[in-house]
């Protein structure tokens, strides 16, 4: 077993796994009559041509403790795909390097309560965990023909230490 201690959610930590979506910094433009912040594009979606399109879904998964062992991740190919959390509560991701088609040695990333993910097409990561209830998200990812899901078991299992 390897051992992972989370490391907090930036968007230059992440950035070769995908983008950070959060309202930092100052808003891009002022809308509403001047009572919205509008933080703009933050994200690179990316749905396949010509077949896919835009989906958003709501999850609702099962809250994990840390310490947190696993062994399975995952990947889209076809796709990107965003966890937008529906609550205030942070959550861990898991994302891993490819490394010639096989996901590498995993890395364990913290969110900041108002965070959420948006994956960049083909990224291995692991599964949607929230470390406390409610366990609810939007995530918006390809709808669309073709295998989307690509998944892969590591020969030991990886645990998660709390930070």
């Amino acid at each position: 077993m390897t051992l992972l201690r989370p490391q907090p959610l930036t968007a230059a930590a992440f950035a070769r796994f995908g983008d950070v979506l959060e309202a930092s910094g100052s808003p891009d433009r002022i809308i509403n009559a001047g009572l919205c912040g509008r933080f703009h594009d933050r994200a690179q979606l990316d749905f396949g041509e010509p077949t896919g399109r835009a989906g958003i879904s709501v999850f609702d998964a099962v809250p994990r403790p840390l310490p947190y062992s696993f062994d399975l991740v995952e990947r889209h190919p076809e796709g990107s795909q965003a966890f937008i959390p529906m609550s205030l509560q942070p959550f861990l991701v898991i994302v891993a390097p490819d490394e010639g088609g096989t996901p590498g040695t995993p890395l364990a990333f913290l969110t900041a309560p108002g965070q959420g993910i948006n994956l960049h097409r083909g990224t291995w990561h692991g599964v949607l965990t929230p470390l406390h209830a409610p366990g609810l998200f939007a995530v918006v990812d390809r709808i669309g023909p073709g295998a989307n899901l690509q998944e892969y078991t590591y020969p030991a299992p990886f645990t998660v230490l709390p930070a």
